[in-house]
């Protein structure tokens, strides 16, 4: 345990934060939460656990990997000698076992950078856009490209590659994994609970943020790494323009022309849709939670695309991104 430190971010998580540092306290050698402008009481009730806290410069703009940059600093000065680093989104909780875990995977195994683990959603029930994040994070088991926001990180690693791009709004995990990948490093999920996560996505508008979000991390992505060999989010934002721009553009242009025929390509749709549901069914889900997927990778094309052209349009006019936030 002496070995780990951990970083938290937030940003009025209120008492998921609460949850989030309680479930820290005891487990790590020092402790850091990152406040991104909370108007909560949430750097209050950090400092009255006894947690060290950094309140960012709000003349900045706020991105969670800036946040987790700052945290990670901050953690090396008040414990220089740590090797590992646990970072956790501020409306998780850290599952009991998984430190220790982590830690022992990170000594087994030089080689390996980041560690990650099962990251679930609390309630699953509560909305369909909820039960979405929990399939979401349902990724395979051994050897990975990428991790997410909860991982822990070899501090000699994470220092190698200079930490994560801070002026990402999204994606900044993959981002890392990338660069650590071309160092030699390795990226492993195991077979283990990591965190608890309270989504609290309630309505279609806060869906639709959040995958517009991800269409613009995807952009991002492409455009700094997509033209070196991995081709880094080429393919991913590639299908989002044909299936969310170009095939609704040539079926609904062509209607005059084709006397209406062109509309038929709208039943490539279903077709995407039932691909995606076999695939859910193969992966062990049930019917309903196949269908939900499916629904929503087909119909996330849309929202995808709007993140895609908010990113493009601000590059064009030299504007700089700006926060997506759901909550």
């Amino acid at each position: 345990m002496a070995q780990v430190g951990l970083v938290a971010i937030g940003r009025n998580e209120g008492q998921r934060l609460e949850v989030c540092l309680k479930s820290a306290v005891g487990k790590a050698a020092a402790i850091v939460y990152v406040d991104s402008g909370s108007t909560d009481g949430s750097v209050q009730l950090a400092r009255s656990l006894q947690v060290e806290v950094v309140e960012l410069d709000l003349s900045l703009s706020f991105t969670a990997a800036r946040a987790r940059n700052a945290g990670f600093a901050r953690l090396l000065e008040i414990a220089p000698n740590l090797e590992f680093v646990q970072f956790v989104d501020g409306d998780c909780e850290i599952v009991e076992g998984w430190i220790d875990c982590s830690q022992q995977k990170l000594l087994d195994q030089p080689n390996v950078a980041v560690v990650c683990g099962r990251r679930r959603e609390r309630f699953p029930e509560r909305s369909p856009y909820n039960r979405l994040c929990d399939l979401e994070w349902d990724t395979p088991i051994g050897e990975a490209s990428a991790c997410g926001g909860d991982a822990m990180y070899r501090v000699a690693a994470f220092q190698q590659a200079q930490g994560f791009t801070p002026t990402l709004i999204a994606g900044e995990e993959p981002e890392l994994c990338l660069r650590l990948r071309r160092q030699g490093w390795k990226i492993v999920r195991l077979d283990a609970e990591m965190t608890l996560h309270d989504a609290d996505m309630m309505r279609f508008d806060q869906w639709w943020k959040r995958v517009l979000r991800a269409g613009h991390a995807y952009a991002e992505g492409a455009w700094l790494h997509g033209r070196e060999p991995e081709r880094h989010w080429v393919k991913e934002s590639r299908s989002i323009w044909i299936w969310g721009g170009f095939v609704p553009l040539l079926a609904l242009g062509g209607a005059w022309f084709t006397q209406g025929w062109s509309l038929l390509l709208f039943a490539i749709y279903p077709l995407i849709s039932f691909r995606i549901y076999r695939y859910g069914r193969q992966r062990g889900w049930g019917t309903q939670d196949s269908l939900l997927y499916a629904g929503s990778c087909t119909v996330g094309k849309f929202p995808n695309l709007a993140g895609q052209i908010k990113f493009h349009w601000n590059r064009l006019l030299g504007r700089q991104n700006q926060l997506i936030e759901y909550k």
